[in-house]
């Protein structure tokens, strides 16, 4: 993020002499400053100051990350999964946001996974991307060497390549924490149309600065009663020797001596942040709005949208549904997470859902919603769109949870 942030214990100059307070008149120790940035020292970055030396590391393994494979989406078909059959309750428990996500569909630049926790997640840094993750249903605490989050229904959170974080759900039985993960293999921000050339939000964009939650910090090992030399294990996912069909995405899981909540104080412009779908306030029009219009987020070579409760076109010819349209450029994911998704009303489509609608092929909506739409003014619908400008393949979790039936659900029996 542009706007500059500060937390913590952090010398009046960078790159200059920041210790330890002193102890019987002996000068303290100095702390370790690590630079944290993007683009090779020519982007958004953030200093932090370790007690311990970032670098080190007491052992190492293998962490097999599973089945990152993925398969072509041949014949070409519109899909409809169902993630929520992927996780039934007798395996929540023991399940993780990092080590339990099921692949649902992927490309070299971005992958999605669905994964329903009721256990705390390890120690994790992505090593290739960014990672933007929607909670679906449930909350969670995410602790971050940057601070700590309290996140719930409706919120994405966003973390910059390479922090280390972990994921602790709040325990419901009736509500456990449901996921949608979108890993990239670049940075994840806000369109550069919502922004200055210095990165402010200008007044057109449907968010701002107000509406985003920083960490709360900083957070120390003795902060949330834990032991600040014990040796700890960081599940690293990074690019290796893997399949080619995932991208050659490995892991190893780092022991380093000492506990990741070691950072006295950050200042920087990269940081983990959270927006909640609720603080997006819709741009509406007299006809149609096209997709763009709806977006929140993007990456290299795909975007993310949100469709929000609002308006609909008030135009007096106007059909409120979208019109049909061929994704000529890009492969269009949809989740569909709360509300009366009004265009996919008779295709089987329902809360928890995600539809595939592939490059190469029309689609819109259902027979008879464009004129079961007229006269409607406004749509409770609330759903996450991923566009991507390369074609998706499908992971081990969507062959999993694919209906197989959705592609003839625009079929229109002959009178």
């Amino acid at each position: 993020m542009a706007h500059y942030q500060a937390m913590g214990s952090i010398p009046p100059k960078r790159h200059t002499q920041h210790r330890r307070p002193a102890k019987r008149g002996q000068v303290g120790e100095l702390y370790s400053e690590e630079l944290m940035g993007e683009e090779g020292f020519s982007s958004d970055s953030s200093l932090l100051y370790h007690r311990n030396i970032p670098s080190a590391v007491a052992e190492y393994r293998v962490w097999n990350v599973g089945d990152l494979a993925t398969t072509p989406n041949h014949p070409l078909l519109p899909l409809h999964l169902k993630p929520h059959d992927l996780f039934p309750a007798s395996v929540v428990k023991d399940t993780d946001v990092v080590t339990g996500r099921r692949l649902l569909l992927g490309n070299g630049d971005v992958r999605l996974s669905y994964a329903v926790a009721g256990a705390p997640s390890p120690w994790y840094r992505n090593g290739i991307g960014d990672e933007c993750v929607y909670v679906e249903r449930g909350r969670a605490r995410v602790e971050t060497v940057f601070g700590a989050f309290e996140v719930g229904e409706g919120d994405y959170v966003i973390l910059p390549r390479a922090t280390t974080h972990r994921w602790i759900p709040k325990k419901s039985a009736k509500d456990p924490l449901r996921t949608i993960v979108i890993e990239a293999s670049s940075h994840i921000a806000p369109p550069k149309r919502y922004l200055s050339k210095y990165g402010q939000f200008l007044e057109h964009s449907p968010f701002c600065e107000r509406d985003l939650r920083g960490p709360q910090g900083p957070l120390l090992a003795e902060d949330i009663g834990e032991d600040p030399d014990a040796h700890t294990e960081v599940y690293i996912k990074h690019r290796g020797g893997g399949p080619a069909s995932s991208g050659g995405i490995v892991g190893t899981v780092h022991v380093v001596p000492f506990h990741p909540l070691d950072v006295v104080g950050w200042d920087g412009c990269l940081y983990p942040y959270v927006f909640n779908v609720r603080d997006y306030e819709p741009i509406t029009g007299r006809i149609h709005q096209p997709p763009p219009a709806h977006q929140v987020f993007e990456g290299w070579n795909f975007v993310i949208c949100n469709f929000v409760p609002r308006k609909v076109d008030y135009h007096p010819l106007a059909i409120p549904v979208p019109y049909y349209h061929s994704n000529v450029d890009s492969d269009e994911v949809m989740f569909y997470v709360d509300g009366d998704y009004e265009a996919r009303k008779g295709s089987g489509i329902a809360k928890g859902s995600i539809s595939l609608h592939p490059g190469g092929h029309a689609h819109g909506p259902q027979p008879g919603a464009a004129e079961a739409s007229i006269g409607k003014e406004s749509f409770d619908e609330l759903a996450v769109m991923v566009d991507t400008f390369r074609p998706l393949e499908i992971g081990e979790g969507g062959r999993a949870c694919d209906d197989g039936v959705y592609a003839g659900s625009w079929n229109r029996p002959r009178a």
